[in-house]
């Protein structure tokens, strides 16, 4: 399900763009107030603030995406809520990326970003609280054990993961190679995968700059993928095995250009 107008936008007015910016950042501020609150409350309960946190983005999350000027078109949203416990994926292209996930993640799914967002204003503050997951992936040895942690807990509490697994934002929304967690992940709880596709985000918001542009967000959910005889002899296979269910639902610009 390809973007339209994936090769006609243009950015808006710079005055708007930082007008819809500052209104967005000003009430996901005052929503995370609240949040972080209610998660001191809370903090005896780590199971309970991550689904507290699933309610926060349920509030936050789509108000912010319309203020800033996307329309979001959901295709099989059905999907996800189908199919849990499960590692979600979505490829990594745009400042609204973290509003997606709190968004669309079910009840008793927890995010993974990297520990950088938590230094974020407001939304990290409460992304520290809420019991979701940090990584450094500046450190290899802790990111595995980190890694280790995740998939125990997920088991233990019978939760959902969502996770961007090329581990850095694209700079031109094209997909980047995939790194091996996810794929560690699904060894290791044995849940099935499901592949949600951001069509054309970088062009709603541009990864790096306020840049918006009104329009169409169009976000995919694609069938699960099967894990549960998934191996670490052939996590490369594995891996090129999504590579190519994302190439095969992206546009070419979008795609990436070598899977191997």
């Amino acid at each position: 399900m390809a973007s339209k107008d994936q090769n006609s936008f243009q950015y808006g007015n710079p005055m708007v763009s930082h007008i819809r910016f500052a209104i967005g950042f000003s009430y996901m501020s005052f929503i995370s107030c609240i949040y972080i609150v209610l998660a001191v409350l809370c903090l005896p309960s780590r199971v309970l603030r991550i689904k507290l946190g699933n309610i926060y983005g349920t509030v936050v999350g789509p108000v912010v995406i319309w203020i800033v000027g996307s329309r979001a078109n959901i295709q099989n949203r059905k999907i996800i809520t189908a199919n849990k416990p499960a590692i979600y994926l979505s490829n990594h292209t745009t400042g609204l990326d973290p509003l997606i996930a709190i968004w669309l993640c079910p009840m008793g799914g927890c995010g993974v970003a990297k520990k950088e967002i938590a230094r974020v204003p407001f939304f990290g503050w409460a992304y520290r609280l809420s019991g979701h997951l940090l990584i450094d992936r500046s450190n290899q040895e802790r990111a595995i054990a980190s890694m280790k942690a995740i998939a125990e807990l997920v088991r233990k509490h019978n939760l959902s993961i969502w996770i961007w697994p090329e581990g850095t934002r694209s700079k031109d929304g094209r997909l980047l190679p995939l790194k091996k967690g996810f794929a560690h992940l699904a060894i290791q709880t044995g849940f099935p995968i499901v592949p949600i596709v951001v069509h054309n985000g970088h062009h709603r918001w541009h990864s790096h700059h306020i840049k918006l542009s009104s329009g169409p967000l169009n976000i995919e959910v694609l069938p699960p993928i099967d894990t549960s005889k998934w191996t670490i002899d052939n996590i490369s296979s594995h891996i090129t095995e999504v590579h190519n269910i994302y190439n095969a639902a992206l546009a070419p610009e979008q795609r990436l250009l070598n899977t191997q």
